[in-house]
């Protein structure tokens, strides 16, 4: 098995090399099948893969949004079949499963962060300043004040 994208350290324990490899394949493989029905014909896996490794490494462990530590005990584990019985009660309990977002619209070089399941479907195909803004529009209607750092 290749070592060039070794389990990362906040991993170990928790997943193993071959679960993160596959788990790392499988993601590079969808977002460039994706990406190319987008358009992007310079949409290479091993470039997914370096990206989306990169993407882990820098994240350590949460979600790049939220700051929230993901349940990377969950990679590999979602079924379809299980979904299909549970229905939302089963998608609730994947809700910190880490994904990949792109940065941007996939039309580019590859960019991802990693995120929770349930941030990167709030987030859906929205830029950062459009989901921001979504965001604070959902905290003012149920009474919250927000204002960006450095605002009074």
């Amino acid at each position: 098995m290749s070592k060039k994208y070794t389990l990362p350290t906040f991993l170990d324990g928790i997943a193993s090399q071959a679960a993160y490899q596959r788990w790392l394949e499988h993601k590079a493989r969808t977002h460039v099948k994706r990406d190319r029905k987008r358009g992007n014909a310079e949409a290479l896996g091993e470039a997914y893969r370096v990206a989306i490794h990169a993407a882990v490494i820098v994240g350590g462990g949460r979600d790049a949004y939220t700051g929230e530590a993901l349940d990377w005990s969950l990679i590999s584990r979602y079924d379809n079949a299980d979904s299909a019985l549970g229905g939302r009660l089963y998608k609730h309990g994947f809700a910190k499963l880490p994904t990949v977002d792109h940065v941007g619209d996939g039309l580019g070089p590859a960019d991802f962060k990693i995120c929770g399941w349930r941030v990167n479907d709030a987030k859906h195909d929205l830029d950062m300043p459009a989901f921001l803004d979504v965001c604070k529009a959902v905290l003012e209607h149920h009474g919250y004040a927000v204002r960006k750092p450095g605002e009074m």
